[in-house]
């Protein structure tokens, strides 16, 4: 009777809530204690500028309490008899409520945090997958951080020293990535991961991550692949986060004024990679660092007002001096090595300053507008002169030889000398309004945004190679040479020579409008979204030859929840997405300056399916992704490592199509795990020649992600981070016809491991609150080992070309990756 009483009265109070249509949203529920038996007395509120806002239960243990539109609040719920827990309410639209039953528990049990989001469902419509920053501090790898868990989620990373990834076939350039819906730029000149030790984006700061990998809204901008959106939190008390391990260390302080307006988070990182470059095959003198500070403020004046300022400034010094490598590759019946003595170094840095300021203004309870200016500066320098001799041979195979392992007859004998004085200044500014509307069920949002680049880039690099006394010419270079007969007297020129200087400006102007829709159909709910972008820009360079462009891009998207036993939704997303060419796609091999290549284009259809269900009691999620990307006007290119040098001709039509599997949930009780299958297949067509793999072209792919404890000692956990993609295309040398070289690298694969041991984790449940007075004021302390390439695999990126002047073959030298590596790992938050 008791339980009858208490529907009724609840359902009471909701009738009468929704007869009145009040315009503001509202939360509504039931209090219990662990017997079941209704809370009268809990006093349930927030504070706002204008004061607080409060209610109690009454006698059946209900309450309701209106909350702000589309505005986050903090909803403490507090007895005397009881130990208090607080709730943290976001995004609800006007007339909206929310159910919130809970029970409480006895004062000596410490209470979790919980939060209600509404935008998660929303983004769960729109295909946006949200990712939990404790799931990303736990991944294990040797760049451990935000973009480590793209690999679970339809993109892919086969170097670990890297922050790039490609996505769906695309490759590192065609990735949009916001933090704070702030546009985040990577630097020019990186050729390799072990240059960028660090990513923009400091992991101990962030509050969630959203990615979607393909089919994403208007709203979002002109790339071709992926959206990697960033949410750093706002502090509401102090605290600090120390993470230290042989690879560097982080330090993160945060606070609020006394009248919690003001809020402030500042992080430093530091990064030392020599553990990592060190194991690899080449033998050096080598220290590459990188550090950077990044800082968020946050100002609150009224209810009406937010604003915020974005900082961080980074530097990368990269330090090398090889001095010698052996690489064996080859078959077991015909081994083969490569053994080069080096002598030079190299000198690269690249300093980065960034800063962006934002201001949310909220007109009304339907309408908000939101203003952003940012500015990002690069300073980039890439030098070196680096002479390698070289011998390429077979193999002595002899086990009692004196000289096994050792080339016993050289196929070519030879020296490269590498010079590079390569610097860049680029400065991009950007100033960007949106609005944002409520009518109803619908929302309305729109955006403009002006942007201008500002580079000035020189370039000056040439490779001569030299093979038994000869310096070998160009291949491209059309000089008739008919020795012995007549003696050639063409000039003596590098193998490989590009000089060029470029100062150019780019003005762009881009904007977006979109209706989003959440309604009924019958028993389903169902999601409508449809929206367009613009694009307008001119490259300006010194002879005038720029011309304006301009492309338009719409996008749509469904969904449909239907009313069944099982918890399913089907989702159908697409549109065209062009990207206008950046600095980097309008230079080509040459080092000149296009300014009139098109915008890359892509039509894009994804259809999507969701499946939550439990398996031994416990939540899963299964998600299936079916895609097709056919494209058009696109701009070839080489890779090396993770530079990339495009044609700049848009000569080429392209097709990628696959399917990603993706299921998660609690394969051990208490703890989330991840298992990710991906096939995907990426073909071009240059010039009409015939379709070939393109660069990324990585057919199967699965990831795993799983998370462990001991069950009598759940203080000890275990996290394994697996990898198996099969091999990419091993490229081609330069001045190479591509079509001519489709063999491909080995299979990546990779595990990295952790296990550590947590003295103090306040949000987790499986873990005694510490008794030990040294640990009272941790909220977190763990110490942990980290094995990188548990099981020592060799897995290339790229291949070394090194020419043989008998045969005048040339031989893909497998560039490997790390090798097993340990390290310690100390976390502490307070």
């Amino acid at each position: 009777m008791k339980t009858i009483n208490k529907l009724i009265a609840l359902l009471i109070l909701f009738i009468s809530t929704t007869a009145f249509a009040q315009s503001k949203p509202f939360i509504y529920g039931i209090v219990l204690d662990e017997s079941g038996q209704p809370i009268e007395g809990v006093y349930a509120y927030y504070d706002t500028s204008k004061g607080r806002v409060e209610t109690t239960t009454n006698r059946n243990g209900v309450y309701k309490l209106d909350i702000p539109v589309i505005e986050k609040v903090t909803v403490w719920f507090s007895h005397l008899s009881f130990k208090g827990l607080y709730a943290e309410i976001a995004n609800l639209s006007p007339g909206e409520s929310f159910e919130f039953n809970f029970t409480f528990k006895p004062d000596t049990q410490v209470m979790p945090i919980l939060v209600i989001d509404k935008e998660t469902g929303r983004k769960q419509l729109e295909g946006i997958t949200t990712i939990s920053p404790d799931l990303i501090k736990n991944i294990p790898g040797a760049n451990a951080g935000v973009e480590n868990i793209v690999k679970l989620l339809g993109g892919n990373s086969n170097n670990e020293l890297s922050t790039g990834y490609n996505v769906r076939g695309g490759n590192f350039d065609e990735n949009l990535v916001y933090v704070n819906d702030i546009e985040i730029y990577r630097p020019f000149l990186v050729r390799s991961g072990q240059q960028e030790g660090l990513s923009f984006t400091n992991t101990a700061m962030v509050k969630n991550v959203d990615f979607s990998a393909g089919g994403f809204q208007s709203k979002y901008g002109d790339k071709l692949s992926s959206v990697l959106d960033i949410t750093y939190r706002t502090p509401e008390r102090f605290g600090a986060a120390l993470e230290a391990s042989f690879l560097g260390g982080s330090l993160t302080v945060e606070g609020v004024s006394k009248n919690k307006k003001w809020g402030a988070i500042v992080g430093a990182r530091y990064r030392d990679n020599s553990l990592l470059v060190n194991s690899q095959e080449t033998e050096s003198n080598f220290r590459p660092t990188f550090t950077d500070i990044q800082s968020l403020v946050t100002f609150n004046p009224n209810e009406k007002w937010e604003l915020s300022f974005l900082g961080n400034i980074s530097q990368n010094k990269y330090q090398y001096q090889p001095l010698s490598r052996q690489t064996n590759f080859g078959t077991i019946d015909d081994p083969i090595a490569l053994q080069i003595l080096y002598d030079g170094q190299e000198k690269d840095e690249y300093q980065t300053y960034f800063g962006a300021f934002t201001a949310k203004h909220k007109i009304s309870d339907t309408f908000s507008l939101k203003l952003i200016g940012s500015v990002y500066h690069t300073q980039e320098q890439e030098h070196y002169d680096i002479l390698a001799q070289y011998a390429l041979g077979d193999v002595d195979t002899n086990i009692g030889s004196d000289t096994f392992g050792d080339i016993q007859f050289a196929r070519a004998v030879g020296s490269q000398l590498t010079h590079a004085r390569n610097d860049l200044d680029a400065l991009i500014a950007n100033a960007e309004v949106k609005g944002y509307h409520t009518l109803g069920k619908s929302q309305i949002e729109w955006g403009a945004k002006y942007t201008r680049e500002d580079i000035r880039d020189r370039l000056v690099e040439w490779e001569v190679i030299d093979s038994a006394g000869f310096s070998i010419r160009p291949p491209v270079v059309d000089i008739r040479n008919d020795q012995p007969y007549n003696p050639f007297t063409g000039d003596l020129v590098p193998y490989n020579n590009i000089r060029s200087t470029n100062f150019v400006t780019i003005n762009r102007v881009s904007g977006y409008a979109q209706w989003s829709h959440k309604t009924n159909w019958g028993d389903s709910e169902v999601f409508l979204n449809a929206g367009a972008r613009v694009h307008q820009w001119q490259v300006d360079v010194p002879d005038g030859s720029g011309k304006s462009q301009i492309v338009v891009s719409p996008r749509a998207q469904f969904a449909i929840k239907p009313n069944w036993e099982m918890d399913m939704l089907f989702r159908l997303s697409g549109g065209v997405y062009q990207q206008p060419p950046f600095y980097r796609e309008l230079r080509d091999s040459t080092g000149t300056v296009r300014p009139n290549v098109k915008a890359q284009k892509s039509i894009h259809i994804v259809a999507a399916n969701e499946y939550s269900f439990k398996l031994w009691d416990r939540p899963f999620k299964l998600v299936s992704e079916a895609y097709y990307k056919k494209l058009d006007d696109v701009n070839t290119y080489t890779l090396e490592n993770v530079r990339i040098r495009y044609r700049a001709d848009n000569a080429a039509t392209a097709y990628a199509y696959g399917v990603d599997v993706r299921m998660n949930g609690e394969f051990v009780l208490g703890t989330e795990s991840w298992v990710s299958l991906g096939y995907m297949k990426t073909e071009e067509n240059l010039n009409n020649r015939g379709y070939i793999a393109r660069p990324t072209d990585q057919r199967l792919k699965v990831a795993i992600l799983f998370q462990d404890y001991v069950p009598n000692i759940p203080n000890l956990k275990a996290y394994l981070n697996l990898t198996y993609n099969t091999g990419l295309p091993g490229g081609s040398p330069s001045y190479a016809d591509p079509y001519d070289y489709q063999s491909r690298l080995k299979d990546y694969r990779r595990v990295d491991a952790g296990f550590s041991y947590v003295f103090v984790n306040v949000g987790d449940k499986k873990i005694t609150p510490p008794k030990a007075s040294w640990l009272k004021p941790f909220k977190e302390l763990s110490l942990g080992l980290e094995i990188f390439n548990m099981f020592d695999n060799q897995n290339s990126i790229t291949n070394t070309w090194v020419r043989d002047v008998y045969t005048k073959s040339q031989y893909g030298v497998p560039n490997y990756l790390t090798s097993r590596v340990f390290s310690l790992k100390l976390l502490a938050r307070i």
